[in-house]
């Protein structure tokens, strides 16, 4: 009974666990209904352990990295070890996709950049003299 107690407090309740991720509790809810996460249930109340909280992480840099959540899904497969050699492949395949879009927006973003940069000094020239 001891060790089930000290289990349940390593778990985080859905307000705590909002609070831990910053995600509102609309997206959190979403995950769930999406099965990216499956928490315990207590009756109404629902509980986050260890595994959760790891694919929250996972979930959460994936969509900063700018993959769609069924990319993420075959990620999360793959972390926990489910996933085929031929997953394994198709995700490498699907990251080295979004490495070149990474780059193609930096350029873009370096471009932009440039010209605002470029404009301003040239402004800035006009009002010294």
């Amino acid at each position: 009974m001891e060790m089930l107690a000290v289990m349940a407090d390593d778990r985080l309740s859905f307000k705590e666990m909002c609070a831990q991720f910053d995600v509102t509790p609309r997206t959190l809810r979403y995950y769930e209904y999406i099965e990216l996460l499956q928490p315990d249930r207590e009756g109404r109340s629902r509980f986050y352990g260890a595994r959760e909280r790891a694919r929250m992480k996972l979930i959460l840099r994936g969509r900063k990295f700018g993959f769609q959540l069924e990319d993420i899904r075959q990620w999360l497969m793959i972390y926990e070890k489910e996933g085929t050699e031929a997953q394994m492949r198709a995700w490498v395949d699907l990251a080295d996709g979004q490495l070149k879009e990474l780059d193609e927006q930096r350029k873009q973003l370096e471009d932009a950049r440039s010209e605002l940069q470029d404009l301003r000094d040239s402004v800035a020239t006009e009002l010294g003299s």
